[in-house]
């Protein structure tokens, strides 16, 4: 289960953390360089969604990790990228937002596609700011040997990070390094949460990112990006042996609502065993899922529709 994320002062006026690093890491990417994939990783527990299409998070998702003698708080962010449309333009603000809360900066990038121009974009973002910065190469599984120590080479002069490290973030190759190379670069201080934290997002919350991972995986075009999730009810029943949750999946036009439901409701049954079976590995215990589709006309180019359901 999911340790309450809230903050502890210690009272004592003896300082038992006097050698003990910590602080918060944003880890900031263009869309679909594995940044969530990474996370997870790092903390051995899914709570980050992922899937091959791009712009898969919308939200600051927040992961502790408890390392000895630091405690590493990570913010996953929105893949940064030139925004147009008002729910991409509040996706990017709020990764973006997130340098300004950082102690370190880790900046992912495919190393397939290291040269774009969302990747540039961002670096040329990260020079406004004065924290520091680090930058783990994934997906090196993927890139010739010569190229990869091309990229590195690159990006050690760009004078913009103290230290590049190259990762698979699928494989965990060398993740372990990267993360010894956070630690040296945190301040030093006390943790910010209770050990045994693993993020501050409600088990309701996590919820409805897991259905809206299933119709990312499950569903093509531009169906995901037109999906937002409202958990209507999350009870337990059955003295904690059981959880009901109703959830509504919002589309913007007619259409998407006939595929996402799909023939004889085949497709909106395959999203939500699929979802019901990572929700109960959340929750320890059985989950009676019930799905709704509801159009909301052009909700993604609402203002008001982007923040009532939570971006």
């Amino acid at each position: 289960m999911i340790v309450s994320g809230k903050r502890f002062t210690a009272m004592s006026t003896v300082n038992p953390h006097k050698d003990f690093k910590s602080g918060m890491v944003a880890i900031v990417g263009a869309p679909n360089v594995g940044k969530s994939t990474l996370l997870n990783h790092m903390l051995g527990q899914k709570i980050s969604i992922t899937s091959k299409k791009p712009q898969t998070t919308r939200n600051r998702i927040l992961g502790v990790l408890d390392r000895p003698g630091a405690q590493l708080i990570f913010l996953d962010t929105p893949g940064v990228h030139r925004a147009e449309k008002p729910l991409n333009v509040r996706i990017v603000d709020v990764a973006l937002a997130t340098l300004a809360d950082a102690d370190l900066v880790l900046v992912v990038m495919d190393v397939t596609t290291a040269d774009n121009d969302a990747q540039n974009y961002l670096v040329n973002q990260l020079r406004s700011y004065s924290t520091p910065a680090l930058l783990a190469l994934n997906k090196i599984d993927r890139i010739a040997k010569p190229a990869l120590l091309g990229l590195i080479d690159q990006w050690s002069r760009a004078q913009v990070f103290s230290a590049v490290v190259p990762v698979s973030a699928t494989k965990g190759t060398q993740v372990e390094r990267l993360m010894d190379a956070m630690v040296d670069a945190l301040p030093a201080g006390p943790p910010l949460y209770p050990p045994g934290s693993l993020t501050d997002l409600s088990e309701r919350f996590l919820a409805a990112e897991m259905i809206r991972e299933k119709v990312f995986r499950l569903t093509g075009e531009e169906v995901p990006y037109a999906v937002a999730v409202i958990i209507e009810t999350f009870s337990e029943e059955k003295e904690g042996k059981l959880i009901n949750i109703n959830a509504t999946i919002h589309v913007e036009r007619d259409s998407q609502k006939g595929i996402l439901i799909g023939k004889g409701g085949q497709k909106l049954k395959q999203i939500g065993q699929a979802a019901r079976r990572d929700i109960e590995r959340m929750v320890g215990c059985r989950v009676f899922l019930k799905l709704f589709v509801r159009v909301q006309k052009n909700w993604s180019r609402d203002t008001k529709a982007i923040a009532r359901f939570g971006y």
